[in-house]
C-alpha cells in the first residue's frame, strides 16, 4: 500500500507503531553499556532525521543503537572511561566516510564486483536469522505473553481490514501489555517517578567527549561490520520498497548519512546508530514503505526522550511481548534474503555459488569470531567479509549436475 493514500491520521499511527518496533533494542543497547536510554531515543531520532537530509528523504531507513558495539564499548570503558570511549567512537564515521567516498569514486561496478546477488542474499537472510536469537531470548522469558502478542499479529495481518491491517505490531503490544498487567508482572514504580518532562541526561549536563588517539584507533576494526551490514540492509530496504536506493540516491549518501548521525551520537553521548532491521521487517508485512512514515517514528523518538513518564511507561513494556513480536518481524526479513536470490536467478547447481552462499551462512549462524589482539570482527560483518572474498577469489566454475546414478 502506498502511504500517499493514507490520511495523515493513520500515517502518525503507523509511524508510532515503527517506533515501538525499533524501541526495545534501541533502549536496550544504552542500558547495557551503561549510557542513558533517554539519551538514546534522542540521537535515534535525530540521526535519523539527518540521515534522511543526506539521501534526500528518499530511503524508508531508521537508525537506532548498533548491537555491534556492545562489547567494544563496554571493554573501551573500562581502559579509556566512558568520556574516551564516546570520543573513540567518533572513529566509527571515518570508516563511513571512507567507504561513502570509494562508492562514490567508483560507482556500481565496485559494488557489482564486490556484492554480487550470491553475496548479498546470505547477508540478508543472515540479518534475520542472526537478530532471531535475540527474539527468542525475549520471549523465552515468557513464553505465554510472547505467544499472545504473536498470535495478535498474525491474526490482525492476516484478518483485519482498513487502518488496523496497518498496526499489527502496535495491537500486538498492546494486547500482550494488557495481559501482562492482568497478570500483575509490570513494574510502575519508575513510572510513578519518572518526572512528566525531562532532559536526556547528556543534553541536560552537555560536555564534549575527552578525545584521544587510543579509543579512536580501537573502534575503527570495529565498524567495518555495521559498514557491511548497513549495505545488506539498503539492499533489503531496496527490496522491500521495490526501488533500487542504491543507485538512487545512492549507497555513497547512505554510508556518509549514517556516518554523520554515528558522530552526532557520539559528541551528544549516545551509542553509534544503525540502519534497523526490525523497522525494514515491519515495512515488509504492512507494506507501508513511504519515508515519511520514518520520519515521524523519528518525531516520535525525540518526544518520547524527553518525556520522562511516557519512557518509563514504555520501558515497563515486559521483554516478552516484545520478542513475540521479533519472531515475526525477523523471520520476514530472512525471507526477503531467499526472495533476493530468487529473483536474481542465482544459480545454485554452480559449485562456487554452493560455497559462497554455505560458508557465509554457516559462519553467521555458527557465531564465528575472528580476533587478533584488540581487533575483533565477528557476526554479519564477518560472515559478509568472507563472503566477498569468496566471491573474488573462486574461479567461475562449470555447473555442477546432479547426480542420476541409482544403483
Amino acid at each position: 500500500m502506498n502511504l500517499i493514500n493514507l490520511s495523515s491520521m493513520r500515517m502518525g499511527i503507523v509511524g508510532v507503531q515503527f517506533l515501538f518496533v525499533a524501541f526495545g533494542s534501541t533502549v536496550l543497547v544504552p542500558l547495557l553499556v551503561g549510557l542513558d536510554p533517554a539519551t538514546a531515543l534522542f540521537t535515534a531520532g535525530l540521526g535519523t532525521f539527518i540521515f534522511h537530509l543526506i539521501t534526500k528523504g528518499k530511503v524508508p531507513i531508521f537508525l537506532g543503537s548498533s548491537f555491534a558495539f556492545i562489547a567494544p564499548i563496554i571493554a573501551a570503558s573500562k581502559q579509556w572511561g566512558m568520556s574516551g570511549t564516546l570520543a573513540g567512537l567518533a572513529g566509527v564515521s571515518l570508516v563511513y566516510f571512507l567507504m561513502s567516498v570509494l562508492v562514490r569514486w567508483q560507482g556500481k561496478r565496485l559494488l557489482d564486483r564486490l556484492f554480487p546477488p550470491v553475496v548479498i542474499g546470505p547477508v540478508i537472510i543472515l540479518i534475520g536469522l542472526t537478530l532471531s536469537g535475540s527474539a527468542v531470548d525475549m520471549a523465552k522469558t515468557n513464553w505465554l505473553l510472547a505467544f499472545i502478542s504473536l498470535i495478535t499479529a498474525i491474526l490482525v495481518l492476516s484478518l483485519a481490514r482498513g487502518l488496523l491491517k496497518l498496526v499489527p505490531v502496535i495491537c500486538g503490544i498492546i494486547v500482550g501489555y494488557a495481559v501482562a498487567c492482568c497478570m500483575g508482572i509490570v513494574d510502575f514504580t519508575a513510572v510513578a517517578a519518572a518526572p512528566w518532562f525531562a532532559l536526556p541526561g547528556s543534553l541536560a549536563h552537555f560536555h564534549l567527549p575527552e578525545f584521544a588517539w587510543e579509543p579512536f584507533l580501537y573502534m575503527i576494526p570495529v565498524a567495518i561490520a555495521p559498514v557491511i551490514e548497513h549495505i545488506g540492509d539498503v539492499y533489503v530496504v531496496s527490496a522491500v520498497a521495490d526501488k533500487d536506493f542504491v543507485k538512487d540516491p545512492g549507497l555513497h549518501r547512505t554510508l556518509f548519512g549514517d556516518g554523520l548521525a554515528c558522530l552526532t551520537a557520539a559528541f551528544l553521548a549516545g551509542p553509534p546508530v544503525t540502519t534497523y532491521s526490525e523497522v525494514t521487517g515491519a515495512m515488509s508485512i504492512t507494506k507501508v514503505t513511504d519515508p515519511r512514515v520514518i520520519r515521524i517514528a523519528a518525531a516520535t523518538a525525540v518526544v518520547f526522550s524527553v518525556i520522562g513518564k511516557l519512557s518509563a511507561l514504555l520501558q515497563s513494556i515486559p521483554s516478552a511481548v516484545l520478542g513475540g513480536i521479533m519472531l515475526l518481524l525477523f523471520g520476514t526479513i530472512a525471507s526477503v534474503g531467499i526472495q533476493n536470490l530468487v529473483q536474481h536467478k542465482v544459480n545454485l547447481n554452480k559449485t562456487r555459488n554452493i560455497i559462497i552462499v554455505s560458508v557465509t551462512l554457516t559462519m553467521g549462524i555458527g557465531g564465528a569470531v575472528l580476533s587478533w589482539g584488540s581487533f575483533s570482527i565477528s557476526g554479519i560483518g564477518l560472515s559478509a567479509l568472507v563472503g566477498v572474498i569468496l566471491n573474488l577469489v573462486l574461479p567461475q566454475g562449470k555447473v555442477a549436475k546432479p547426480s542420476l546414478d541409482r544403483s
